[in-house]
This record gives structure tokens, C-alpha cells and sequence, in this order.
């Protein structure tokens, strides 16, 4: 299949409709133990195959690989996205602490300029203090042409009802938003999706495949506790396949590829970011990422079942909870 790709917001930036995402467990095979270059190999895969946003950050540790992937090739066959986590032990970090971090990203992107730049992971309570401090601050260094499109991003493990964003999305100053949404996660789309789709807002979809769907046991040991609580029908206590009716011939191929086309087709997204460490599954996901919608009785029993559902299946990437990051 052929990439499709869309205008991202107010941007004008023109992005295929799945980007790669360099952090997660994998970090482009970084966090499985494979090198820089291997790294840097499967970004070109994903280059190759029309993938041409490119989302990182420093907190990840793979700026360095996405800049190596990108020597030699036209700017503009990429739109590189990062970001600067702006806490320290919990404390939000001075807004000239920020640009250091836009530098530091770029020397390491070897870029003279990121398409986007994002604040990362903000908590609500901190959001007002940011926005105040750091919205002038990095206005000076759009103006220098370090970056053309300033994001925000939430952190969902820490912020599942969407406090942040729904603070974000009232200002005029972020061009971009990246959003946790996923089949059990769903509150996002009258929370968030509405209000970026009508400002304009572009948005990166985050969390669409999470240890919830992946890893073999974690779905029905969540369900069977939601059910256990009441939070879903007690029915589905001891369904050993709960999202099993998503999987048929005319349905998804799998779970993974029905996580992915839900988000995909989601009125208000605009890329579906996915995180790889293998070439094989980097296809994969594209391919999922490029199929048609699911059913619209499915999409109805999801949003019926499990569209109340907060707070599920926002795992942290490993890394990132042994590191007590935000």
C-alpha cells in the first residue's frame, strides 16, 4: 500500500498518516540492545516505505541515531519532531534550561532546524507556570529558525483524565498536540479531539498499542479486574479473548492491527505514531496503520463496552518508569 498522507493542522506541514515514533520500549531497537546503526537503518526503512515524520526527543537517547539516518538526504524528505522534558526531579526546569535542550537537540539531530518542538510530558499542575515562562522564551528561538511548530505533550500515566491538554487547547499557542488515545482509552475524544479538529491543532496520536494488547495475558487479567470492580459487565470476567470478536475475515487481522485502524480513522487524527525496534514489524505496522476502518458495529461494541473506561492501559515504556520520568 501506498503512504496517505494529510496537512497537519494549521501547519501546512504535509505528514503520512504513520509516523515514527523513537521512544517506548524499543527506542528504533536502541532498548533491545541493537546498535546506532541498526538504529539509523530502520529510520531509512521507514523513509523508504513513505513514512516521513520522525518523532523523538532528548529524553529518549535516539536524536543521535535519527540524525545519522538523515545525512545525506534532502531536508525536506523528513518532518523531524522532538522535545525537551522540562523537569528535574519533579521540579520544572527554567525556561533558559529549555533552550539548552533545543540546542543540545539540534547539535545531536545535527539539524539546523526541527519542523516541530515540544514541551514534554506536562503535568496539569504545572501547565499555567510553563506556558508563561517558556511560550516567550521559545518564540525568540522560532524567530532564530531553530524550529517552525511549537507542541505540547501530555503525559496519560499521569494524567489520564486529560487535565492538561484541556487547559492547552483554551491558548492559541500550540500549533501541534500530542494525545494518548487507544481502544480502552477513549475519553480523549470529546475531552480533546473536538477542540484540536476545531482550532486547527495538529495531533499526534501516542499509546494506540500498549503492554495492554501486546503482552500475552495483560488484557484479560485488566478486563477480568475492571469487570471484578464493576467498571465493565460482569460478563467479561471470564472471557479468555475479550476483544476477540474484532478478529475475522472481515474484521482485523489481529488485536494489534485493530488498535491501530481504530486510532487511525479517529475523527481529529492526524498521525498515528508506533514504536519498532525490528523492520519486519515496522512494515506491519504500516500496513495496519494504512488499512481501512474497522467495522462500524465493532467500533459501536467498543465504544459501548469500554468507552467510559479512564485510565487504562497507559503504561510507561519501561525505561522511562525505572527512570521515574513524568
Amino acid at each position: 500500500m501506498d503512504m496517505e498522507y494529510r496537512i497537519l493542522g494549521r501547519t501546512g506541514l504535509r505528514v503520512g498518516v504513520a509516523g515514527l515514533g523513537c521512544g517506548g520500549n524499543s527506542r528504533l531497537g536502541l532498548g533491545r540492545g541493537k546498535s546506532e546503526d541498526e538504529a539509523a537503518a530502520l529510520v531509512h526503512k521507514a523513509l523508504d516505505l513513505g513514512v516521513n515524520l520522525i518523532d523523538t526527543a532528548a529524553a529518549y537517547g535516539t536524536e543521535a541515531a535519527v540524525g545519522r539516518a538523515l545525512r545525506g538526504r534532502r531536508r525536506d524528505t523528513a518532518v523531524v519532531s522532538t522535545k525537551a522534558l522540562p523537569y528535574r526531579d519533579g521540579t520544572p526546569l527554567p525556561a533558559a534550561e529549555i533552550v539548552a535542550s533545543l540546542d543540545a537537540s539540534l547539535r545531536r539531530l545535527g539539524l539546523t532546524h526541527v519542523d516541530i518542538f515540544h514541551v514534554h510530558a506536562v503535568l496539569p499542575q504545572h501547565y499555567a507556570q510553563m506556558r508563561d515562562a517558556y511560550v516567550p522564551a521559545l518564540a525568540a528561538e522560532r524567530a532564530k529558525g531553530k524550529f517552525r511548530f511549537l507542541g505540547i505533550t501530555e503525559s496519560p500515566p499521569f494524567d489520564p483524565a486529560q487535565e492538561m491538554l484541556r487547559q492547552a487547547v483554551l491558548d492559541d499557542c500550540w500549533d501541534v498536540m500530542m494525545v494518548g488515545f487507544h481502544m480502552l482509552n477513549q475519553t480523549p475524544r470529546e475531552r480533546v479531539l473536538r477542540a484540536t479538529a476545531a482550532k486547527g491543532i495538529g495531533t499526534l496520536m501516542m499509546f494506540a498499542v500498549r503492554n495492554v494488547f501486546s503482552v500475552p495475558g495483560r488484557l484479560q487479567a485488566e478486563i477480568r479486574k475492571l469487570a471484578d470492580a464493576g467498571s465493565l459487565p460482569a460478563a467479561l470476567a471470564d472471557d479468555p479473548d475479550p476483544l476477540g470478536f474484532l478478529v475475522r475475515p472481515d474484521g482485523a487481522a489481529s488485536v494489534i492491527d485493530a488498535a491501530y485502524r481504530y486510532v487511525r480513522h479517529e475523527p481529529g487524527c492526524d498521525v498515528v505514531l508506533f514504536g519498532t525496534g525490528d523492520a519486519a514489524h515496522l512494515e506491519a505496522n504500516v500496513a495496519s496503520i494504512l488499512r481501512p476502518p474497522l467495522p462500524a458495529a465493532d467500533r459501536a461494541r467498543l465504544a459501548r463496552d469500554f468507552g467510559a473506561l479512564e485510565g487504562v492501559g497507559l503504561d510507561l515504556p519501561d525505561r522511562s518508569a525505572r527512570d521515574g520520568r513524568p
